[in-house]
């Protein structure tokens, strides 16, 4: 592990540390890919709080060093919520905890995904990394590593299962705040995706519309029921 501090020292809490790097980011899916992930995870597990899904949030292993901000990433056997003010960034001699998952969305612009930050995660010991690339044409862009003797070995299948987590991820076209192109989704062990909460709202619509027809064949009104 890389964290290098002295438990008896007087750290810095997480409202003394920046909550994020400052750099923009390269590619509107760095945000959206992520955000659907989490929203739809805060469905899934919407009766748990026990996890935590940070989206460009700083991740500070070392108070000597800045944070690490990857696009996304996932703990499990945290609070999910701190107080109503939620947390400014993800403080690791606070959390006690070290994320299970790491995303990078990778844009037109290389950041190391290949390379320094994959062996910084490994270093952490993040079990899974998770890479979405896509750029990529002639090569799957999706790619899940876990963790194994220190080394990230690639993972084969979409979706690919996490049994640690209980969930599997991968990626398929659909549609999110209208954009119909190819997304990152949770799916469960029988590989059947989780809709996404615009989804569940377009289903639930979807059936009372078909409940109130059958109740007007019925000679019932809807409005007045």
């Amino acid at each position: 592990m890389m964290l290098k501090y002295n438990p008896l020292h007087c750290l810095p809490s997480a409202e003394d540390l920046p909550d994020s790097d400052d750099t923009p980011v390269d590619n509107e899916l760095q945000d959206l890919v992520p955000g659907l992930l989490k929203a739809t995870l805060a469905w899934i597990w919407a009766n748990r709080m026990d996890w935590f899904f940070g989206v460009d949030m700083g991740i500070y292993y070392d108070p000597e060093q800045p944070a690490i901000v990857p696009d996304a990433f996932l703990s499990l056997g945290v609070e999910r919520i701190i107080d109503e003010n939620l947390r400014l960034s993800y403080v690791l001699w606070e959390e006690n905890v070290v994320p299970i998952m790491v995303l990078e969305v990778v844009s037109h612009k290389r950041r190391g995904e290949y390379s320094t930050k994959k062996n910084f995660y490994a270093e952490l010991e993040i079990l899974y990394y998770v890479v979405y690339n896509p750029q990529r044409r002639k090569k799957p862009p999706l790619e899940v590593y876990r963790l194994e003797n220190g080394e990230y070995l690639l993972q084969r299948g979409n979706p690919v299962w996490l049994p640690e987590i209980g969930l599997a991820i991968g990626n398929e076209k659909g549609t999110y705040q209208g954009i119909t192109r190819d997304w990152l989704y949770w799916y469960d062990e029988q590989g059947v995706r989780f809709l996404t909460p615009e989804e569940r709202a377009m289903d639930a619509e979807q059936r009372a519309q078909r409940l109130a027809a059958e109740l007007r064949k019925l000679g019932i009104d809807p409005d007045l029921v």
